[in-house]
């Protein structure tokens, strides 16, 4: 029963990124910020390194794959939305070193110890329970590999001085933040993780985490639609 629910699971996942209303590409547009603050992560990340193949697990229609090809001579997107991988193909048609696969997140076919770097971005926060999907990223990583892997972060600082007010400790499980209608409408999860809890979850799927950053910290709406990108 917990596979069938899982696989049911995943199919909704990509089920929304097939959508033709839900254009991921365009839904980028007025988040020039987010994109920028995760490019200069990546970059801090992997200053001075350069990978033979690189994987880029969920990653849409390939945002973050021109960068990632300046780091490995090969990049393959395993994405499990269609309607993502015919974006990507404009997207990226100027870049022949990037593969496009339909795959999803916890059925990697790929051989063990195959991968030299993993990139896992906004992917997390659709996963309540990761564990599957993390051990699929491990099987398929080299010993000595890397992964980059973002997390939605419950405990950032708003949330720190709200539950401190109400003398509240931070949940330690993931928390489902859509909308009281989209949980009516069973649409996919969307969840916040806590970083300690999600860290754990890492070391028991056979990571061993090197590297923290914290990105994107701006939340305020207002602020980002008249503060220039620079200044952010």
């Amino acid at each position: 029963m917990r596979e069938k629910q899982q696989s049911n699971q995943l199919k909704k996942r990509a089920d929304q990124y097939n959508d033709p209303q839900h254009n991921y590409l365009r839904y980028w547009d007025e988040r020039r910020y987010e994109h920028l603050s995760e490019e200069i992560a990546i970059k801090k990340f992997l200053k001075n390194k350069l990978f033979k193949l690189a994987l880029d697990v969920g990653g849409g229609y390939g945002r973050l794959d021109i960068l990632l090809s300046k780091y490995a001579d090969s990049v393959i997107l395993a994405e499990p939305s269609q309607q993502q991988l015919d974006l990507s193909a404009d997207f990226l048609k100027n870049y022949p070193q990037v593969k496009r696969i339909l795959m999803q997140a916890d059925d990697l076919d790929f051989d063990d110890n195959s991968i030299d770097l993993v990139l896992l971005i906004r992917v997390l926060h659709h996963l309540p329970d990761p564990y599957n999907e993390l051990s699929e990223i491990n099987r398929v990583l080299k010993t000595n590999g890397y992964a980059i892997i973002e997390v939605a972060n419950y405990a950032h600082f708003r949330n720190r001085i709200k539950y401190l007010l109400k003398r509240q400790k931070l949940p330690s499980e993931p928390v489902d933040i859509r909308s009281e209608a989209n949980r009516i409408k069973d649409e996919i999860a969307f969840v916040n993780h806590n970083p300690h809890t999600i860290i754990r979850k890492f070391q028991v799927a056979g990571f061993d985490v090197v590297d923290v950053l914290s990105v994107s910290n701006l939340r305020s709406p207002t602020i980002k639609k008249y503060l220039p990108v620079y200044l952010m």
